[in-house]
């Protein structure tokens, strides 16, 4: 379908725009396929407002009657309303907490805009969105895609090599394992017959790959899926195989599953899933730790912004409001567990084995963050983001399930789940908790919150690589990660305090130690201007004072 259709009306004038920290301005509203474009005729400044119409998570409507009558109606009451002149009012709810209105002449021309954005922002075909037509001046397709691999990685570490590990090729065509890449990093003892069996053992063939070397003792994290014993018990000696491999039979491992044992019991009883049993699995100690995710997590950060909205300035109310959206004890756990899995192989000097159900969502939560606790070489502008590619990008994070509505969205919920938000914000924690220990500014955590629901650039497009692979995301898009490490953008996303440390950064998790991620949920509030405002001015001063001391 052309996206022609979809516009009932490309442009109106005389529309006044209503945004925050602006005064409201008069000019031009114009529809594309994949932008609301605003343009200010009547400034001398000539300002224009570009927004991206997959950045739209929620419209409300409104119509004022010029005869007295005013009030919020749906598009059928709209539509039932004697004609007659009237304005209308659209209240735009973005996914990255950005509200704004439009008050547009007219009620045909107003629900006519509605109906554009409505249809245009909820378009799911991803070869249709507009990182397959954004064409930067500055960069071409041709241009590498992505900062690192699989082969890379282990070509980059000479221990990996000289030691009991070794890049398989088995899911080359995307056949065993649809969310894991074409290349993966297995023990050198398991062959590719063996990881065949373990694959069928495991949910969704997402079969134990390691995701992270220790440099000093040579311990790994990997990850999997859980396995499907089932009401029965089944056993997979090549998965049992698999695991005594990466312990290599005299020291012993530890496996930390995010869900609780009665939710793994369950899962056993009820859906063909399970768990490690100590007796098959000799040498390896589970440990629980529950982690929410889907459905509750999503609730939690519509709370959580709502919470932040509230106008009434009532304190009892706010506190009252945060802790029910158990937004930060979302937070306290991921950093809590994460810390459990640094600890295991940085203190402890032991592997794990990282798993819940699906092994997509706080398997890469925690394995993210406990490689940015122990390792200095994550912590970078360029580490960082390598991290997530390796991590989220190429470890198979859903974002096109889990990001298809934020925090103002009246749709019905369905796969959405704010896990990658959720990362970003335990990255900002540490951030905070260590100013000098991390590499990158709180911009770019901001800038990746943005482009995980709506971006100019194809890497949060799909939900695996196969899906990646299937439609050229590769070939035809641009790399986000490569356009924030340009010179012009690196200077922005770095952090001028950086001081780089070999040392752990063991983050406090006591409720007085973590804080609300004010320049998220309320970077559109007046306090939000507020703070940007002055880490601008402090960032300045800092940068000057470091080109004054290089002279």
């Amino acid at each position: 379908m052309e996206f022609s259709e979809h516009i009932r009306t490309a442009n109106v004038e005389n529309v006044v725009l209503r945004q925050p920290f602006h005064p409201s301005t008069k000019g031009t509203l114009c529809i594309t396929g994949h932008h609301l474009i605003f343009s200010d005729r009547e400034s001398q400044s000539c300002r224009q407002v570009l927004l991206l119409l997959r950045n739209i998570d929620a419209i409300e409507k409104s119509v004022e009657n010029l005869l007295g009558n005013s009030g919020l109606l749906s598009s059928a009451r709209w539509k039932e309303r004697a004609p007659g002149p009237s304005s209308g009012t659209l209240t735009i709810k973005c996914k990255d907490l950005c509200v704004f209105q439009l008050d547009i002449p007219g009620m045909e021309q107003c629900l006519n805009i509605a109906h554009s954005i409505e249809a245009l922002s909820s378009m799911n075909e991803v070869a249709d969105m507009y990182p397959f037509f954004h064409r930067p001046h500055d960069a071409s397709l041709q241009d590498q895609w992505g900062l690192s691999s699989p082969q890379h990685q282990y070509h980059q570490m000479e221990a990996l090599q000289r030691g009991r590990w070794r890049l398989s090729y088995v899911n080359g065509d995307h056949t065993v394992c649809p969310s894991y890449p074409p290349t993966v990093l297995v023990p050198k003892a398991v062959s590719d017959e063996v990881l065949l069996k373990v694959a069928r053992f495991r949910q969704a063939g997402r079969f134990p790959v390691v995701c992270y070397h220790h440099r000093k003792n040579g311990k790994v994290i990997m990850r999997s899926s859980q396995p499907l014993t089932g009401a029965n018990r089944k056993r997979c000696q090549e998965d049992e195989l698999l695991l005594q491999a990466v312990i290599d039979g005299s020291d012993k491992g530890y496996i930390i599953d995010t869900r609780s044992s009665q939710q793994a019991q369950q899962a056993r009883m009820t859906a063909g899933g399970g768990v490690e049993s100590k007796s098959s699995y000799p040498g390896w100690t589970r440990l629980h730790r529950q982690m929410e995710k889907g459905k509750s997590l999503q609730e939690s950060l519509i709370k959580v912004v709502e919470a932040c909205g509230d106008q009434t300035n009532n304190m009892d109310r706010w506190l009252s409001k945060l802790e029910n959206s158990k937004w930060l004890y979302h937070v306290q756990t991921a950093l809590s567990t994460a810390g459990l899995l640094a600890e295991c192989v940085e203190r402890d000097g032991h592997s794990v084995l990282v798993h819940g159900s699906e092994g997509t969502d706080c398997t890469l939560l925690i394995s993210t963050l406990a490689q940015l606790i122990m390792d200095p070489a994550c912590r970078t502008l360029e580490g960082f983001l390598t991290l997530l590619e390796r991590e989220w990008v190429q470890g198979g994070h859903p974002f096109q399930q889990r990001c298809a509505r934020s925090a103002h969205s009246h749709a019905r919920l369905q796969q959405e789940a704010p896990v990658f938000l959720l990362l970003l914000d335990c990255a900002w924690q540490l951030w905070y908790q260590f100013p000098l220990a991390l590499g990158f500014s709180e911009d770019l955590l901001l800038r990746l919150a943005t482009e995980a629901y709506a971006s100019d650039y194809g890497t949060f497009l799909c939900n695996s690589d196969r899906e990646r692979c299937a439609i050229g995301v590769k070939e035809k898009t641009h790399c986000l990660f490569q356009a924030l490490l340009k010179p012009e953008e690196r200077e922005l996303y770095s952090n001028p305090l950086y001081e780089s440390t070999e040392l752990a950064i063991w983050p406090s998790v006591h409720p007085q130690s973590l804080q609300l991620w004010r320049g998220f949920f309320l970077r559109w509030s007046q306090q939000g201007r507020h703070l940007e405002e002055a880490h601008d001015e402090m960032r300045n001063m800092i940068c000057q004072w470091g080109r004054l001391a290089v002279r």
